[in-house]
Protein backbone atom coordinates (compact mmCIF):
# COMPACT_ATOMS: atom_id res chain seq x y z
CA UNK A 1 0.00 0.00 0.00
CA UNK A 2 3.02 2.31 0.01
CA UNK A 3 5.21 3.63 2.77
CA UNK A 4 7.17 6.80 3.58
CA UNK A 5 10.43 6.64 1.63
CA UNK A 6 9.21 3.76 -0.54
CA UNK A 7 7.39 5.06 -3.62
CA UNK A 8 4.25 3.27 -4.73
CA UNK A 9 5.47 1.92 -8.06
CA UNK A 10 1.91 1.27 -9.19
CA UNK A 11 0.72 4.87 -8.78
CA UNK A 12 1.86 5.24 -12.38
CA UNK A 13 -0.37 4.88 -15.43
CA UNK A 14 2.09 2.92 -17.60
CA UNK A 15 3.13 0.59 -14.77
CA UNK A 16 -0.50 0.01 -13.82
CA UNK A 17 -1.40 -0.91 -17.40
CA UNK A 18 1.48 -3.38 -17.67
CA UNK A 19 0.71 -4.94 -14.30
CA UNK A 20 -2.97 -5.29 -15.16
CA UNK A 21 -2.07 -7.56 -18.07
CA UNK A 22 0.02 -10.02 -16.04
CA UNK A 23 -2.76 -12.32 -14.90
CA UNK A 24 -1.69 -15.41 -12.95
CA UNK A 25 0.95 -16.90 -15.22
CA UNK A 26 4.56 -17.78 -14.50
CA UNK A 27 5.90 -17.29 -11.00
CA UNK A 28 2.68 -15.54 -9.97
CA UNK A 29 0.83 -18.76 -10.76
CA UNK A 30 2.41 -20.37 -7.70
CA UNK A 31 0.96 -17.73 -5.39
CA UNK A 32 -2.60 -18.37 -6.55
CA UNK A 33 -2.55 -22.05 -7.55
CA UNK A 34 -3.18 -23.34 -4.03
CA UNK A 35 -5.29 -20.43 -2.81
CA UNK A 36 -8.69 -22.01 -3.56
CA UNK A 37 -7.83 -25.02 -1.40
CA UNK A 38 -6.60 -22.82 1.45
CA UNK A 39 -9.80 -20.81 1.27
CA UNK A 40 -11.99 -23.92 1.16
CA UNK A 41 -10.31 -25.27 4.30
CA UNK A 42 -10.46 -22.11 6.34
CA UNK A 43 -13.15 -19.71 5.15
CA UNK A 44 -16.89 -19.85 5.76
CA UNK A 45 -19.08 -17.12 4.32
CA UNK A 46 -18.76 -15.18 1.09
CA UNK A 47 -18.13 -11.53 1.98
CA UNK A 48 -14.56 -10.57 1.08
CA UNK A 49 -12.25 -7.58 1.08
CA UNK A 50 -9.27 -7.41 -1.26
CA UNK A 51 -6.78 -5.21 0.59
CA UNK A 52 -4.35 -3.64 -1.88
CA UNK A 53 -6.37 -4.82 -4.86
CA UNK A 54 -4.35 -2.96 -7.50
CA UNK A 55 -5.88 -3.41 -10.95
CA UNK A 56 -8.37 -5.88 -9.55
CA UNK A 57 -6.94 -9.21 -10.71
CA UNK A 58 -7.13 -10.68 -7.19
CA UNK A 59 -10.60 -9.18 -6.65
CA UNK A 60 -11.84 -10.81 -9.83
CA UNK A 61 -10.17 -14.04 -8.69
CA UNK A 62 -12.24 -13.92 -5.49
CA UNK A 63 -15.41 -13.15 -7.41
CA UNK A 64 -14.82 -16.16 -9.65
CA UNK A 65 -14.67 -18.26 -6.47
CA UNK A 66 -18.12 -16.98 -5.55
CA UNK A 67 -17.22 -14.15 -3.15
CA UNK A 68 -18.94 -10.80 -2.90
CA UNK A 69 -15.62 -8.96 -3.03
CA UNK A 70 -14.74 -5.29 -2.58
CA UNK A 71 -11.31 -4.04 -3.63
CA UNK A 72 -9.45 -1.19 -1.93
CA UNK A 73 -6.17 0.44 -2.90
CA UNK A 74 -4.20 3.68 -2.57
CA UNK A 75 -3.28 3.93 -6.29
CA UNK A 76 -5.94 5.58 -8.44
CA UNK A 77 -4.29 4.55 -11.77
CA UNK A 78 -4.68 0.90 -10.76
CA UNK A 79 -8.26 1.39 -9.63
CA UNK A 80 -9.24 3.04 -12.91
CA UNK A 81 -8.15 -0.11 -14.72
CA UNK A 82 -9.93 -2.33 -12.17
CA UNK A 83 -13.19 -0.46 -12.80
CA UNK A 84 -12.73 -0.63 -16.58
CA UNK A 85 -12.19 -4.40 -16.50
CA UNK A 86 -14.92 -5.09 -13.96
CA UNK A 87 -17.58 -2.40 -14.41
CA UNK A 88 -19.93 -4.14 -12.00
CA UNK A 89 -17.31 -4.44 -9.28
CA UNK A 90 -16.76 -2.27 -6.22
CA UNK A 91 -13.32 -0.62 -6.02
CA UNK A 92 -12.50 2.12 -3.53
CA UNK A 93 -9.63 4.55 -3.23
CA UNK A 94 -8.54 4.68 0.41
CA UNK A 95 -6.06 6.73 2.39
CA UNK A 96 -3.16 4.72 3.71
CA UNK A 97 -3.87 5.48 7.35
CA UNK A 98 -6.02 2.45 8.26
CA UNK A 99 -8.92 4.73 9.14
CA UNK A 100 -10.33 6.70 6.21
CA UNK A 101 -12.60 5.30 3.55
CA UNK A 102 -12.35 1.63 4.43
CA UNK A 103 -15.48 -0.54 4.27
CA UNK A 104 -16.61 -1.52 7.76
CA UNK A 105 -17.21 -5.22 7.24
CA UNK A 106 -17.43 -7.62 8.89
CA UNK A 107 -15.66 -9.75 6.30
CA UNK A 108 -15.44 -13.51 6.12
CA UNK A 109 -12.20 -13.20 4.15
CA UNK A 110 -9.66 -10.45 3.70
CA UNK A 111 -7.04 -11.17 1.04
CA UNK A 112 -3.81 -9.15 1.11
CA UNK A 113 -1.82 -10.11 -1.98
CA UNK A 114 1.60 -8.41 -1.72
CA UNK A 115 0.77 -5.00 -0.19
CA UNK A 116 3.05 -5.56 2.80
CA UNK A 117 6.04 -5.95 0.45
CA UNK A 118 6.01 -2.16 0.07
CA UNK A 119 5.56 -1.03 3.68
CA UNK A 120 8.80 -0.26 5.47
CA UNK A 121 7.61 0.98 8.86
CA UNK A 122 6.81 -1.75 11.39
CA UNK A 123 4.33 0.39 13.35
CA UNK A 124 2.51 1.21 10.11
CA UNK A 125 2.30 -2.46 9.15
CA UNK A 126 0.87 -3.33 12.54
CA UNK A 127 -1.71 -0.54 12.41
CA UNK A 128 -2.90 -1.84 9.06
CA UNK A 129 -3.07 -5.43 10.31
CA UNK A 130 -4.99 -4.26 13.37
CA UNK A 131 -7.45 -2.39 11.14
CA UNK A 132 -7.97 -5.53 9.06
CA UNK A 133 -8.42 -7.67 12.18
CA UNK A 134 -11.15 -5.35 13.47
CA UNK A 135 -13.06 -5.84 10.24
CA UNK A 136 -13.02 -9.64 10.30
CA UNK A 137 -16.16 -11.58 11.16
CA UNK A 138 -15.86 -13.70 14.35
CA UNK A 139 -14.71 -16.67 12.25
CA UNK A 140 -13.21 -14.51 9.51
CA UNK A 141 -9.81 -15.13 8.01
CA UNK A 142 -7.03 -12.95 6.67
CA UNK A 143 -4.86 -14.51 3.98
CA UNK A 144 -1.57 -12.74 3.33
CA UNK A 145 0.52 -13.44 0.24
CA UNK A 146 4.02 -12.06 0.69
CA UNK A 147 7.36 -12.23 -1.04
CA UNK A 148 9.77 -14.60 0.68
CA UNK A 149 13.30 -13.28 1.35
CA UNK A 150 14.56 -15.86 -1.14
CA UNK A 151 12.68 -14.07 -3.92
CA UNK A 152 15.32 -11.33 -3.94
CA UNK A 153 18.30 -13.70 -4.00
CA UNK A 154 17.58 -15.81 -7.11
CA UNK A 155 16.44 -15.60 -10.71
CA UNK A 156 12.91 -16.72 -11.58
CA UNK A 157 10.73 -17.43 -14.56
CA UNK A 158 8.98 -14.08 -14.17
CA UNK A 159 11.47 -11.94 -12.23
CA UNK A 160 15.05 -10.77 -12.17
CA UNK A 161 16.67 -9.67 -8.92
CA UNK A 162 20.24 -9.06 -10.09
CA UNK A 163 20.75 -5.82 -8.16
CA UNK A 164 23.76 -5.26 -5.87
CA UNK A 165 21.78 -4.11 -2.84
CA UNK A 166 19.94 -7.44 -2.74
CA UNK A 167 23.07 -9.49 -2.05
CA UNK A 168 23.37 -8.72 1.66
CA UNK A 169 19.82 -7.54 2.35
CA UNK A 170 18.27 -8.33 5.72
CA UNK A 171 14.82 -7.83 7.21
CA UNK A 172 13.71 -4.24 6.80
CA UNK A 173 16.16 -3.43 3.99
CA UNK A 174 15.08 -1.99 0.65
CA UNK A 175 15.54 -4.40 -2.25
CA UNK A 176 14.83 -4.24 -5.97
CA UNK A 177 13.09 -6.58 -8.37
CA UNK A 178 11.92 -6.35 -11.98
CA UNK A 179 9.05 -8.21 -13.59
CA UNK A 180 10.28 -9.82 -16.81
CA UNK A 181 6.78 -10.80 -17.92
CA UNK A 182 4.68 -8.03 -19.41
CA UNK A 183 5.65 -4.69 -20.82
CA UNK A 184 7.37 -2.82 -17.99
CA UNK A 185 10.78 -3.97 -16.79
CA UNK A 186 11.57 -0.96 -14.66
CA UNK A 187 12.80 -2.14 -11.25
CA UNK A 188 10.47 -1.91 -8.27
CA UNK A 189 11.57 -1.13 -4.74
CA UNK A 190 10.32 -3.58 -2.11
CA UNK A 191 11.18 -4.09 1.52
CA UNK A 192 12.49 -7.49 2.58
CA UNK A 193 10.65 -9.15 5.48
CA UNK A 194 11.30 -12.65 6.74
CA UNK A 195 8.94 -15.16 8.32
CA UNK A 196 9.88 -14.18 11.86
CA UNK A 197 9.13 -10.51 11.17
CA UNK A 198 5.74 -11.34 9.68
CA UNK A 199 4.85 -13.52 12.63
CA UNK A 200 5.87 -10.79 15.07
CA UNK A 201 3.64 -8.31 13.21
CA UNK A 202 0.72 -10.72 13.24
CA UNK A 203 1.06 -11.40 16.96
CA UNK A 204 1.29 -7.68 17.74
CA UNK A 205 -1.98 -7.14 15.85
CA UNK A 206 -3.75 -9.95 17.73
CA UNK A 207 -3.72 -12.37 14.82
CA UNK A 208 -2.89 -16.08 15.01
CA UNK A 209 -1.25 -18.04 12.19
CA UNK A 210 -3.56 -20.98 11.46
CA UNK A 211 -1.60 -22.27 8.48
CA UNK A 212 1.44 -21.21 6.47
CA UNK A 213 2.38 -22.42 3.03
CA UNK A 214 5.35 -22.08 0.67
CA UNK A 215 4.35 -23.23 -2.82
CA UNK A 216 6.84 -24.89 -5.16
CA UNK A 217 6.68 -25.48 -8.90
CA UNK A 218 6.08 -28.99 -10.19
CA UNK A 219 7.86 -30.62 -13.13
CA UNK A 220 4.56 -31.53 -14.80
CA UNK A 221 3.33 -27.92 -14.93
CA UNK A 222 3.40 -26.02 -18.26
CA UNK A 223 6.20 -23.66 -17.24
CA UNK A 224 9.97 -23.67 -17.71
CA UNK A 225 10.55 -23.28 -13.99
CA UNK A 226 13.90 -22.06 -12.78
CA UNK A 227 14.43 -21.62 -9.05
CA UNK A 228 10.72 -22.30 -8.46
CA UNK A 229 11.27 -26.09 -8.44
CA UNK A 230 13.33 -26.09 -5.26
CA UNK A 231 12.82 -22.70 -3.57
CA UNK A 232 9.51 -21.00 -2.92
CA UNK A 233 9.28 -17.32 -3.84
CA UNK A 234 6.17 -16.74 -1.74
CA UNK A 235 4.96 -16.88 1.85
CA UNK A 236 1.26 -17.58 2.33
CA UNK A 237 -0.38 -17.16 5.73
CA UNK A 238 -3.90 -17.93 6.90
CA UNK A 239 -4.75 -15.88 9.99
CA UNK A 240 -7.56 -15.55 12.46
CA UNK A 241 -8.16 -13.61 15.62
CA UNK A 242 -5.96 -14.88 18.44
CA UNK A 243 -7.91 -16.49 21.29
Amino acid sequence: MGSPGIPNAYDDRDRAAAYADLGFAGTYYLAFRDLPNLIARHVTGLKALDFGCGAGRSTRFLKELGFDATGIDVAEPMLRIARERDPGGTYRLVHDDAATGWPDGPFDLVLAAYPFDNIADVAHRRRLLDAIGRRLAPDGRLIVIASAPELYAHEWLSFTTAYPENADARTGDVVRIAITDGGDRRPIQDVLWDDAAYRADFAAAGLEVLESHRPLGRPDEPYAWRTELHTSPWLLYVLGAAL
